[in-house]
């Protein structure tokens, strides 16, 4: 045994054992990761409420591989709202981007933060500069967008995280694949 190494009954120690051990956690990484990319639902409604109205109606709708969610109210459409994950520094930032009719930005909401720093990004100031910003604007930080002290990677990221979600929400609507 290595200078170092401990083993005890319960770990593996055959080559075979030692393969399955590595292809389960394999396994618990990636279910761990995938778990870690959705957000739970009552969280998506309260967020969905909150920019919308709590009266709005949601109903579900596929573009491609995307899920989007389509919000009216009284039959009119009130925008379209999609959740989606970034990467911070290592653990992924889970988001709402909320557009009105008109494509413009409603609000972008921080569903799941789960860094140790930098969770500002998910505060009414530095959101609210995202509304009603169009695919038109440059969304970057430094330009259009004003950087965190001590969140330079969630600021990065998730404003980046939002120009792909609203160019990408901008042209399927155009498009017609959202109606």
């Amino acid at each position: 045994m290595p200078w170092g190494w401990v083993t005890s009954s319960s770990e593996p120690t055959t080559r075979a054992e030692r393969g399955i051990y590595h292809a389960l956690l394999a396994i618990a990484i990636l279910a761990r990761s995938t778990a870690a990319q959705s957000a739970p639902p009552d969280k998506l409604a309260k967020s969905i409420a909150r920019v919308y109205g709590a009266d709005a109606h949601v109903d579900t709708v596929h573009v491609d591989t995307a899920t989007v969610y389509r919000v009216s109210r009284a039959g009119a459409l009130l925008g379209f709202a999609q959740v989606r994950n970034v990467k911070g520094k290592e653990l992924p930032i889970t988001y709402l981007v909320a557009t009105d009719s008109a494509d413009a930005l409603r609000d972008v909401d921080i569903l799941i933060y789960r860094e140790a720093y930098g969770g500002e990004v998910a505060y009414d100031p530095w959101r609210k500069q995202f509304r009603g910003k169009t695919a038109a604007a440059p969304l970057q930080v430094g330009k259009d967008i004003k950087n965190i002290s001590g969140a330079t990677i969630s600021s990065n990221s998730v404003t980046r995280g939002v120009r792909q979600a609203l160019a990408e929400l901008t042209a399927w609507h155009t498009q017609g694949k959202l109606k």
